[in-house]
C-alpha cells in the first residue's frame, strides 16, 4: 500500500507538470479567441521569428566580413517568401551595421505582411490568422502531450544515472514546452508569409475563366 501510495504520488507530481502548462495553453487559447485585434501579436511572433534567422546569418555586434548575405537572402525567400536584395544594398552603403540588416528584413516583412491584409481587410483576415494560431497551437499541444508522456515513462531510468527523476522530468518537460512554443511561433509565421491573397479583380478573372471553360465542355457535350 505505501508503494501504491508513492507511485500515485509521482504520478500526481507529474501530472501537476502537465497540468500547469496546460493552464498556460488554455489562457493562451482564450486571449486569441476574446481578442478584438491579433495585429500586435502576430507582428511581435513574426519580429522573433525573423530576427532568429537574421542572427544565424548576420550575428550580433558582428562585422560585414563574418556575414552570410548569400544564404540569409536564400533563407528569407524560402521559408519566409520574402525577397531582398541585401548583398546589392550592402555593396552600395558605405557603411551599415547588422542591427540595420535586421531592421531592413523586419520593415520589408511587416510591409509585406500589411499588403495581404489591405487585400481583403483587417477585420477579414483576422479571423484567418484566429484559425491559423488556434489551429497549430492545438495540433502542437496534442503533440506535445505525447511527448511528455514518453518522456514519463522513461524518467525512472535517471535514477541509475544518480540524477533526480522528478527533477529532470520537470527540467526536460519545460525545454519541451518551450519548443512547443516555438513551433507554433515558427508555423503561424510561416503560414502566414507563403498564403496568397487573391485580389477581387483576380477572383473575378479565375471564375469567369472557370465559367468559359464549363461552357466549353458543355458545348462539346452537345456535340
Amino acid at each position: 500500500e505505501a508503494r501504491n501510495f508513492d507511485i500515485r504520488k509521482q504520478l500526481l507530481e507529474y501530472d501537476d507538470v502537465a497540468n500547469d502548462q496546460r493552464k498556460v495553453i488554455y489562457q493562451q487559447r482564450n486571449e486569441i479567441l476574446d481578442a478584438s485585434d491579433l495585429a500586435e501579436m502576430i507582428d511581435a511572433m513574426r519580429d522573433d521569428c525573423l530576427a532568429d534567422v537574421v542572427r544565424q546569418y548576420v550575428p550580433a555586434d558582428s562585422v560585414e566580413e563574418q556575414w552570410d548575405l548569400p544564404g540569409l537572402e536564400k533563407a528569407l525567400a524560402g521559408e519566409w517568401q520574402l525577397e531582398l536584395a541585401l548583398q546589392q544594398e550592402v555593396a552600395g552603403s558605405e557603411s551599415i551595421t547588422d542591427e540595420e540588416i535586421l531592421e531592413k528584413v523586419l520593415q520589408a516583412a511587416k510591409a509585406q505582411f500589411d499588403a495581404k491584409v489591405e487585400l481583403v481587410g483587417r477585420e477579414n483576415f483576422m479571423q484567418f490568422e484566429r484559425a491559423v494560431l488556434l489551429q497549430s497551437f492545438d495540433s502542437n499541444w496534442r503533440d506535445h502531450l505525447s511527448a511528455l508522456d514518453y518522456l514519463r515513462q522513461g524518467i525512472h531510468l535517471r535514477g541509475y544515472a544518480q540524477k533526480q527523476p522528478k527533477q529532470e522530468y520537470k527540467k526536460e518537460a519545460f525545454e519541451l514546452f518551450s519548443e512547443m512554443l516555438d513551433n507554433v511561433k515558427r508555423q503561424v509565421v510561416s503560414l502566414l508569409a507563403r498564403v496568397r491573397i487573391r485580389s477581387e479583380e483576380e477572383v473575378a478573372a479565375l471564375e469567369a475563366q472557370e465559367r468559359a471553360q464549363a461552357q466549353a465542355q458543355l458545348n462539346q457535350a452537345q456535340f
